[in-house]
């Protein structure tokens, strides 16, 4: 019996020994995974930051994607644009003239301007050169030895110098009566657009009838007035040869040159390019420039017209060849003036 009792006893102890082992080991399988909690937490929110992290740098560069998307597709957008205008330009400089004209016209426009320099150059180098016509020898024939030539008896006759403009006297009267009617401001160029006063009409006709155009004749009392009464004289001359003589005005002075150019432009209707020399009008400054230039008008069959300004006392020797030559004899205040002596 009592074997029997320690057998329950030592059961009994055994089970309570398995049951607080039991009991141990579960407490400390329940401690373990509460000290590994706090780890596996902060493990998870590095996890979710690197994750929020990611998404959103994915989300810029996404977003700097998109822009380098659209920014290419406008470029290629644009090329293609501009490669069709490029091809649209060349199908129609290739099709049509419209694009070849303006380079022909350019082209055309250069070879023009240089043509014209070229032959002005070429007529300045020709007015230079002295060209000399070689004499003719003409042996005489041994038939004609034996033959005497008798003297003409016939007397060549030398028109006075006043006869010079006879022929054309009604002409030049005619053009006196239209000087002194009222004036026409838009007549042509190169005719008389103001009116002349009797005293001017007195002084042409002492000039061309009495000196047969070849004299001094007393000042207007100004530079003025006597260019209106060169003017006169040019277009009578106009009338009579046309375009086959130039006007050649000597004054020693620019200022004075210039006011004959104001002068005879306005009278006649004239513009700058009619003053040069190749044009109807050439002022100088110096004699012998154009005692040089009459030369050469001569040499050519053309008629130079000199005018002398009131101002030049003395007329030189030379200008006294030509055939028609008008000098203003100024007065003495008028020449002190013109000096600033007064």
């Amino acid at each position: 019996m009592e074997s029997a009792e320690n057998q329950s006893k030592e059961k009994q102890k055994s089970e309570q020994n398995i049951s607080v082992n039991n009991s141990y080991s579960l407490k400390n399988t329940s401690q373990k995974p509460l000290e590994k909690q706090p780890k596996s937490k902060s493990i998870i929110s590095t996890e979710n930051n690197q994750k929020i992290s990611n998404t959103q740098t994915q989300s810029f560069i996404d977003l700097a994607l998109k822009d380098l998307q659209l920014s290419r597709k406008q470029l290629e957008k644009e090329l293609e644009e501009l490669s069709k205008k490029k091809e649209h330009i060349e199908n129609e400089l290739k099709s049509s003239f419209s694009g070849q004209s303006d380079a022909i016209a350019r082209k055309v426009k250069g070879f023009q301007e240089y043509l014209t320099g070229a032959l002005q150059d070429l007529a300045q180098s020709a007015e230079q050169l002295e060209l000399v016509v070689p004499p003719v020898i003409v042996k005489p024939s041994p038939l004609d030895e034996n033959k005497k030539i008798e003297p003409s008896k016939e007397q060549e006759v030398i028109p006075a110098v006043s006869d010079t403009f006879k022929p054309d006297e009604s002409l030049i009267r005619r053009c006196f009566n239209q000087f002194l009617e009222q004036p026409d401001f838009y007549a042509e160029p190169w005719k008389l657009r103001r009116s002349l006063e009797s005293i001017d009409i007195e002084i042409l006709e002492d000039w061309f009838f009495s000196m047969g155009g070849r004299g001094a004749q007393p000042s207007r009392g100004s530079r003025s007035k006597n260019a209106l009464v060169a003017a006169g004289i040019i277009a009578i001359l106009g009338e009579l040869y046309g375009e086959q003589f130039q006007t050649l005005v000597l004054a020693s002075q620019p200022e004075r040159l210039g006011e004959w150019r104001r002068c005879l432009q306005d009278s006649l209707g004239l513009n700058r390019e009619d003053f040069g020399p190749n044009s109807g009008i050439v002022l100088f400054e110096r004699t012998d420039g154009l005692i040089e230039r009459a030369d050469r008008l001569e040499e050519r069959g053309e008629l130079p017209l000199i005018i002398i300004d009131a101002a030049e006392i003395n007329v030189e020797i030379p200008i006294l060849q030509f055939p028609i030559w008008l000098a203003f004899a100024g007065s003495p205040n008028e020449i002190y003036e013109e000096d600033g002596l007064l």
